[in-house]
């Protein structure tokens, strides 16, 4: 792998090149370098939107060499939640980061206009971006790739739209074709530091070492992937096919977490999608498995039989998130709305649940239509909710500005934070499937459903018993594991692909020889790690409220009390070894 870290400072219109064999060589890649190379350059009291934040991108060394291992980690202070910033995203980004001889790249600082990156392996151009400043993320795109891909290689293209322009705390920066750095707001801290874009591209390669070796272990990845059955899921319907299962399972947020099911889950599952919008499919770089699906978006523009099609990305937590949440039966209603959100560069799940908050609240009285600029919230109501987009897009001031600050602050503002679906600040992912899901949102290092896997093990439970003890044991286990997945960087998906045995051979290969012990140490530690940078940020391992409405609702697995919670996340930070009452100076 490469060993090298591109650093630049936006404030003096800089770069320099790091050779850091000692930091690869230590902590591998991906996570782990991000989590040091935040240690080493982010105060972790520093504003999340001044110049002092940093931007750290981060591949591994299994990184467009082994299949589906297609995945750039971001870290970054978040301006949603005050603290460590997390995000993961794919497409052409770790391939271009390879071929322009980077594993990680450093932005650091602040322009004072706007501007775009252009990087071509060891060279950087600072450029001005002011024309395109306010352009949409698929407007962006489209120029800058028009102008730029006769460059060497195929080159990546990261983004931000308005929403990252106005510094909505939930904004997202967008990778190639409909990819994002989701959550958390790293399009925001890239609008504060008036970088709209950066493209990168390169014609490096590295000869692979023990050429017969690796051909045997690629193979064996590759026809894992391909033919085993492991990820035909994500190939066919996708995650899409959640939408059934976990409406089944009564695990489907449905109306703002006010049930557990939703009654027209049929009209938007993944079967209705994949048999009447889908369009294309289409993969990461070095990916065989063509998980990204694509819809077909038909809109009349002009009365004159004037149409436009748009490919519109769609996957189960976009169809949860301003589908069920908001009660949108109609998938056309469900296209469009993603369709704006993708325009705008919203985070989707972010947004949907801040507008199921907001119909929550209205129609308990807490908001009324002198907040909401005559605007009526209704849940199903596709319409009105594509006007609210319309007026957050348009910067108008007051409610609409609020809601792009997301749930939580406005549930404070307008004296309802028990409505709003929030853990540590960042709104709910789409299982409602019982304790361990809740419990992953809030002890999880990314807030996020994809560190502890919690909801797969509710979901195991209704077919087995296991003591509260060892299932939190399990979830431990899995947030250790999962470091080691997210420094190489794989993509999820192919979790169950990567074996024990496949990680240890093409770690011997590709970056050093370690044996189990270390990397079981080496996991621990890095959890450790940006736990420790959390609490430095200011965030509490006894930060574990509930959202009050859940404790009225019903589950997958029942009702949920505070309660359940606790005795979770006691036996959790025990496993993890961060004492609950915690301070770090």
């Amino acid at each position: 792998m490469w060993m090298k870290i591109l650093e630049i400072d936006l404030t003096a219109g800089e770069h320099k090149v790091i050779e850091d064999e000692d930091l690869f060589h230590m902590a591998m890649g991906g996570t782990a370098v991000a989590t040091h190379l935040m240690e080493r350059y982010c105060d972790p009291q520093a504003d999340p939107l001044g110049a002092d934040n940093v931007i750290v991108l981060a591949t591994g060394p299994f990184s467009n060499i082994l299949p589906v291992a297609t995945k750039t980690v971001a870290m970054f202070k978040s301006p949603h939640t005050g603290e460590l910033g997390e995000s993961h995203a794919g497409g052409r980004l770790a391939m271009s980061m390879y071929n322009a001889g980077f594993s990680a790249i450093v932005i650091k600082g602040a322009a004072t206009e706007p501007l775009l990156l252009d990087i071509d392996e060891d060279t950087v151009t600072f450029l001005p971006a002011g024309s395109i400043w306010g352009y949409s993320t698929t407007a962006t795109d489209r120029v800058l790739r028009s102008g730029r891909m006769g460059q060497r290689g195929k080159r990546s293209i990261m983004r931000i739209g308005p929403a990252g322009e106005r510094m909505s705390t939930y904004a997202c920066a967008t990778v190639d074709t409909q990819r994002h750095f989701g959550r958390l707001g790293l399009g925001a801290v890239m609008g504060s530091k008036n970088l709209k874009a950066l493209m990168i591209g390169g014609g490096r390669y590295l000869p692979q070492p023990d050429r017969k070796r690796f051909r045997a272990l690629y193979d064996t990845v590759y026809e894992s992937v391909v033919k085993s059955g492991e990820m035909r899921k994500y190939h066919d319907l996708g995650t899409a096919v959640n939408i059934r299962n976990l409406n089944h399972l009564q695990g489907l947020p449905t109306r703002n977490f006010s049930q557990s099911w939703f009654e027209s889950a049929e009209k938007i599952s993944g079967e209705v999608f994949g048999d009447t919008y889908l369009a294309n499919q289409i993969a990461c770089a070095h990916c065989p498995c063509g998980c990204i699906h694509l819809a077909a978006l038909r809109e009349q523009f002009h009365e004159e039989h004037g149409f436009k099609t748009a490919q519109v990305s769609y996957d189960f937590e976009l169809i949860y998130a301003l589908g069920s949440n908001l009660s949108i039966d109609d998938p056309r209603a469900i296209l469009r709305l993603l369709h704006k959100v993708e325009k705008e560069g919203w985070d989707a799940m972010s947004l949907g649940v801040t507008l199921s908050w907001a119909t929550d609240a209205f129609l308990g009285g807490y908001i009324g239509t002198e907040e909401t600029g005559g605007l009526v919230l209704r849940f199903g109501d596709a319409d009105t909710y594509l006007e609210i987009l319309n007026r957050m897009g348009e910067g108008t001031p007051g409610f609409f500005s609020n809601l792009e600050r997301g749930a939580q602050v406005c549930g404070e503002l307008y004296d309802c934070r028990h409505l709003a679906m929030t853990f540590g600040k960042n709104e709910a992912a789409g299982y409602m499937t019982g304790p361990n899901a809740f419990t992953d949102f809030i002890v999880g290092v990314r807030h996020s459903h994809l560190d502890c896997a919690g909801y797969a093990l509710d979901q195991a439970m209704v077919k087995m018993e296991i003591s509260v003890e060892d299932q939190v044991k399990k979830m431990a286990d899995e947030a250790k594991f999962r470091m080691l997945l997210n420094s190489l960087v794989i993509c999820l998906f192919a979790r169950n692909v990567y074996t024990k045995d496949i990680i240890s051979e093409g770690l011997n290969l590709l970056w050093r020889e370690c044996t189990t012990d270390e990397l079981e140490t080496f996991n621990a530690d890095i959890l450790r790690r940006k736990y420790e940078f959390k609490l430095k940020c200011g965030w509490q391992p006894t930060d574990l409220e509930l959202p009050g409405k859940l404790t009225e609702v019903i589950t997958g697995a029942g009702r949920v009390t505070q309660e359940d919670i606790d005795i979770r996340a006691d036996i959790y930070w025990r496993e993890v070894g961060i004492p609950a009452d915690c301070h770090v100076e």
